[in-house]
C-alpha cells in the first residue's frame, strides 16, 4: 500500500486577461464547517472518408456487453471505460456481516453523462477555455483524439466556425446534429494514420490508461502536425491527493486510486504516466512544451467559492463513473467480480461524498509546438503515390 500523498502545490489558470502562462501557487483552504472532527453526516453524422482507414461496419454499433456495462466494439478491450448512453441499471448488492448486513442500491450511470460533466469541470477549471496553447483561438484544421460524446469538438467548432474539426473515437457516441464544420470518425489511434492533410491543432483529453505506449502514438501527433502546429493533452493523475493530510492510511479511495494503477499495468496500459507527456513530447521534437497543475477537489469541502464549484462538478463526475471506472479494471486486471468490485465502491463512494476529507484529484495539462523548420513527414497522400 502506497503512502499517504503528501502535500502538493498546484497552480490555477491565468485569468482570461494575463498571459496563460501565468500560474499561481494555492494551498486549497477546507470550509471550516467541514473539519476532520466534524461528526456531520458522512455521505454529426457519422463519418469515414475516404482518409480513414477504418469503415463504418454495422458491427461496429453492436457494442460489446460485460458485467452488465457496454464496451467499444472496435479493436475490442483496448479501452477500459464503457462507453453507455442510453439505460440506468438498477443493481442491489449486499455488504456487511450476515448479523447486520447492508443493502445497497447501485443504478449504474451512463457513461456519456460522465464525460460530458468532465467536459463542465474542465472548462470551469481553465477560466472558460477549451485549451490552454495558444490554440484556443486560430487554428484552422482541428483534431480531437478519443472525442468521446464529441462535446469538446462540438464546442470547438461552434465557437470558431472558420475551423475544420475532425473528432475520432472507437466508439460511435456522437451526436447526429452537429455544427457544419465538425465531423466523427470511428478508428483506432493506434493504427496508422492516413489522413492527408495536416493538423495545426491536435488535442486530446482523459486518455491515461488508452495505450501501451505513448511514444509511438506522440510520434504520430507530431508528424500529423503541421511545422507549427500545437498539441495539448489534459489528464487526471493518480493517486488523489491531500494539503492537510486528512486521507486515512487506511482509506479505501486512496486503495482504489492504488488498484487502479496496478490493475492498468497488469493490462498493459498504465494510468500512471500523465507526467511523462511532455518528456516524451521533447525527446520527439517538440519545442516550447509547458507543464500545468491543477487541482480538482473530490467534493465541497473547499471554503474557497470556486473550489467548491469545482469540488460538485468532480464529485458529480465520480458519482456518474466510478463503477465504469472501476468494472474493467478490476475485473480484467485483478481477477475481481461484479459484487466484489460493486462492495468495494461502496466504500470508496462514501470517502469520495466526506467533507471531512480535504482530497483532490491532480489534474495535468502539457502542450507543445511543432517547430517551424521540422522536416515534413509523408502524408498517405504522398506514400500512395
Amino acid at each position: 500500500m502506497a503512502d499517504t500523498p503528501t502535500s502538493q502545490t498546484a497552480e490555477i489558470a491565468a485569468p482570461a486577461s494575463t498571459q496563460a502562462e501565468q500560474v499561481h501557487e494555492v494551498v486549497i483552504v477546507p470550509d471550516v464547517r467541514h473539519g476532520p472532527n466534524d461528526d456531520g453526516d458522512a455521505d454529426s453524422t457519422y463519418e469515414v472518408p475516404p482518409e480513414s482507414t477504418a469503415s463504418l461496419r454495422s458491427s461496429i454499433l453492436e457494442f460489446q456487453t460485460e458485467n452488465g456495462r457496454t464496451y467499444h466494439s472496435l479493436s475490442a478491450g483496448k479501452y477500459v471505460l464503457p462507453n453507455d448512453e442510453a439505460s440506468r441499471v438498477p443493481i442491489l448488492i449486499r455488504s456487511g456481516n450476515a448479523l447486520d448486513p447492508m443493502i445497497h442500491e447501485y443504478t449504474l450511470s451512463q457513461e456519456s453523462e460522465r464525460l460530458d460533466i468532465v467536459h463542465n469541470l474542465n472548462f470551469l477549471t481553465y477560466d472558460y477555455r477549451l485549451a490552454l496553447c495558444p490554440k484556443n483561438n486560430g487554428a484552422k484544421r482541428v483534431l480531437d483524439m478519443g472525442t468521446g460524446t464529441g462535446v469538446w469538438a462540438v464546442d470547438y467548432a461552434d465557437a470558431h466556425p472558420e475551423a475544420e474539426v475532425i473528432g475520432v473515437d472507437l466508439s460511435p457516441i456522437q451526436p447526429n446534429f452537429v455544427p457544419p464544420n465538425v465531423r466523427f470518425e470511428i478508428d483506432d489511434l493506434e493504427k496508422e494514420w492516413t489522413w492527408a492533410h495536416k493538423f495545426d491543432f491536435i488535442f486530446c483529453r482523459s486518455l491515461s490508461g488508452s495505450f501501451p505506449d505513448w511514444e509511438p502514438v506522440l510520434q504520430k501527433v507530431y508528424d500529423q502536425l503541421e511545422p507549427g502546429g500545437y498539441f495539448e493533452i489534459q489528464d487526471g493523475a493518480f493517486p488523489v491527493g491531500t494539503d492537510d493530510n486528512t486521507i486515512p492510511r487506511d482509506s479505501a479511495l486512496l486503495r482504489w486510486c492504488n488498484l487502479l494503477v496496478e490493475a492498468s499495468g497488469n493490462l498493459g496500459r498504465p494510468v500512471d504516466q500523465v507526467y511523462n507527456y511532455s518528456t516524451i513530447m521533447r525527446k520527439i521534437g517538440f519545442v516550447d512544451c509547458v507543464d500545468r497543475d491543477f487541482k480538482w477537489p473530490t467534493n465541497t469541502w473547499p471554503k474557497n467559492k470556486r473550489f467548491k464549484e469545482m469540488g460538485m462538478w468532480s464529485l458529480a463526475a465520480l458519482d456518474a463513473g466510478l463503477e465504469g471506472l472501476s468494472m474493467a479494471l478490476l475485473t480484467r486486471g485483478l481477477n475481481w467480480t461484479m459484487e466484489e468490485t460493486l462492495a468495494f465502491c461502496v466504500n470508496v463512494r462514501r470517502e469520495m461524498r466526506d467533507p471531512r476529507i480535504h482530497a483532490y484529484w491532480p489534474v495535468h495539462v502539457a502542450y507543445g509546438r511543432k517547430p517551424e523548420n521540422a522536416p515534413a513527414a509523408a502524408t498517405a497522400e504522398d506514400t500512395s503515390t
